[in-house]
């Protein structure tokens, strides 16, 4: 807090240097920490959450990111920033947008330039932000910075773009602006809540700095939180889709629903409903599309009240793997790693078939950094259940255990003897096969893991702090025979250097 205050009227390029500098002095110190992801992106040092500003610009992928860059603890927030040309590597980039104004800077620690979006216009990078100041009223606005090269930002001198709730009576929340062009209009959905139901507030826009009030696009419908963060409204396989991450939604962090958007009324009607992952540590999620045609999400891994925040280890926080969002002719969505990822695959083992006897595990020394891909034959499986184990060495230390019950068609990932962090069990309930085969992709990296099935219908990410660095994959049949009709294994390389792990 000492560098902000002392950092008070001067000019917002002087504080995004400032923030930068602290940032780039802390990454030395703690990248010989063991918990360190590999492949995955994270801040060079200090605090980062939502994932900001996802967005193709000239070519290459910018990703912006919640960040306190003087500790790594939830403080004022800045708007990290870096880019790639696949995905994969990040190179990280100035901090972008740090508090500097009387709408994103205050008194109190509650305050910042919070989550938002990214677009392109008239050649230019422009960023959608709400200042958020407590005590300030109103508390939230949302507010637009450009920059010419797509690293030097400067803020609207007109901010904030929409100044205030757009009408009478107490709202939980109005921020984490979202803008899309469709036709020849700009679109906004803000989250809020009102009468506790989670809301996104439709706005729209022939020019991105005069936004015009439409309505409510969508609400709870009694049952799926108080409050919507970080919506995300989006067209995909001929159908709309809204992410969002509900407050105050039992067992449920995250939500999308499927449907149409009638752009003319301003309405969003949804006709199914589901949950992006099952995980404990998916946030946030944002999505974009490429130049491939593609709608990539990637999500905050990492989670509010995660017992590593209070860790002092000079860095918190992560994203996920970058996925491709796929709608499947039931309606739901599915979502899978993109191909880029392959591009970090080291070597390879690989078995046509495999059979695992009741009883008769089999283990395999395993990187810190690794992809497991396996096909299941159900036709020739006896077995109730398949275990699979990510232990420690020696004698299993720090056992992260994932089962499959065959006829509940039930997944389980527990984690409460994984290490450090904590504990918890996620489960994920299949959709009834509609063949002889399951599919199980998992990505383990040095403290989380990603597991997708049959294809990303279901996905679990979890952060796990194991303490031993000898690790083992381990397989086990219980009560039968588990056929494969595939198996493979991989190390993965480095996202950060390209090097193989």
């Amino acid at each position: 807090m000492r560098e902000l205050e002392n950092g008070r009227n001067l000019p917002h390029e002087t504080l995004t240097r400032r923030a930068d500098e602290a940032a780039r002095a802390g990454a030395d110190s703690v990248q010989g920490d063991p918990f360190r992801l590999r492949y995955h992106f994270m801040p060079a040092s200090g605090w980062m959450n939502d994932p900001n500003g996802l967005i193709q610009y000239r070519g290459e992928y910018h990703l912006f990111y919640q960040h306190y860059p003087y500790g790594d603890k939830w403080g004022p927030m800045h708007w990290g920033h870096a880019k790639s040309k696949d995905l994969v590597r990040w190179e990280h980039l100035p901090v972008a947008l740090a508090p500097s104004e009387f709408y994103d800077l205050g008194d109190k620690d509650g305050y910042g330039c919070w989550s938002g979006s990214a677009v392109e216009s008239d050649g230019k990078l422009v960023l959608f932000y709400t200042g958020h100041v407590d005590g300030r009223k109103p508390t939230e606005a949302q507010c637009m910075a450009a920059s010419e090269d797509g690293v030097r930002f400067e803020k609207f001198a007109g901010n904030p773009v929409i100044a205030d709730v757009p009408d009478e009576g107490e709202r939980f929340g109005f921020r984490d602006p979202k803008v899309w062009r469709h036709g020849d209009r700009w679109y906004m959905v803000v989250g809020s809540g009102k009468n506790g139901r989670g809301q996104a507030l439709l706005y729209k826009s022939a020019g991105l700095t005069d936004w015009e009030y439409v309505g409510v696009a969508a609400e709870s419908d009694g049952t799926q939180g108080d409050m919507w963060e970080c919506p995300d409204l989006f067209p995909l396989g001929g159908k709309h889709v809204l992410a969002l991450s509900p407050m105050n939604m039992e067992g449920t962090k995250n939500l999308y629903l499927v449907g149409e958007m009638d752009y003319e009324r301003g309405v969003f009607t949804p006709e199914a409903q589901g949950k992006l992952d099952d995980g404990f540590d998916f946030y946030a999620a944002q999505t974009f599309l490429d130049d491939k045609g593609r709608r990539i999400l990637i999500g905050w891994m990492d989670m509010w009240g995660s017992k590593m925040i209070a860790e002092n280890r000079g860095w918190y926080g992560a994203m996920t793997l970058p996925r491709e969002l796929k709608l499947l002719p039931d309606g739901t969505l599915a979502s899978v790693p993109v191909e880029e990822l392959d591009t970090l695959r080291g070597e390879e083992l690989a078995y046509d078939e495999l059979r695992l006897e009741d009883g008769r595990p089999r283990s395999w020394s395993r990187p810190a950094a690794m992809e497991w891909l396996a096909e299941l034959d159900l036709g020739g499986t006896t077995a109730k259940e398949l275990e699979i184990r990510l232990t420690g060495e020696p004698d299993e230390e720090d056992v992260t255990s994932i089962r499959y019950v065959f006829a509940e068609r039930k997944l389980t990932v527990d984690r409460e003897r994984s290490g450090m962090g904590d504990g918890g069990v996620s489960t994920s309930v299949l959709p009834p096969s509609a063949g002889d085969r399951i599919k199980l992709r998992l990505f383990a990296d040095t403290s989380s893991i990603e597991l997708f099935v049959n294809d990303g219908q279901r996905v679990v990410t979890n952060r796990i702090y194991p303490r031993t660095s000898s690790r083992s994959l381990v397989l086990e049949a219980v009560g039968g025979e588990v056929r494969f009709a595939n198996l493979k294994l991989w190390s993965l390389g480095d996202g950060r250097d390209g090097e193989e792990g």
